[in-house]
């Protein structure tokens, strides 16, 4: 894979690992980055806990796919970045969510630049 290749998939890892530990350290402001304000009670660890492994977890595996070359860790970035678009559409489309299409526009990006990534990593060896 071309460094430059690795450097351009290495900066929405990074973004994505910042985002992520953001929700740890600062849930109130990572919420308002997103447009949403901070739950209360069960909900304020449920969005916490799973917002934040989101992006810790797409991060991180942009991140390992960058250092190993394995495609599967793109392909896994692909699969979560792709769901959570599609999911906007669905919120939009069924059930009265207002429609974003700038994250949606990111996400699909995202994702057609993780696929790009792993198929520009050799095959493994065996």
């Amino acid at each position: 894979m071309p460094i430059a290749l690795r450097i351009i998939a290495a900066l929405p890892g990074a973004l994505f690992l910042i985002m992520g530990l953001n929700w740890a350290i600062n849930p109130a402001g990572a919420a308002d980055s997103l447009g949403m304000a901070l739950l209360d009670g069960v909900a304020r660890s449920t969005q916490i806990g799973d917002i934040g492994a989101f992006f810790i977890g797409l991060g991180s595996m942009i991140i390992l796919g960058v250092i190993t070359l394995h495609k599967q860790w793109f392909y896994a970035a692909s699969l979560l970045l792709g769901c959570a678009a599609l999911l906007r559409i669905l919120a939009w489309a069924a059930h009265g969510a207002p429609f974003t299409a700038d994250a949606i526009v990111v996400e699909v990006l995202a994702t057609v630049l993780m696929l790009v990534a792993a198929s520009r990593c050799a095959a493994p060896r065996l």
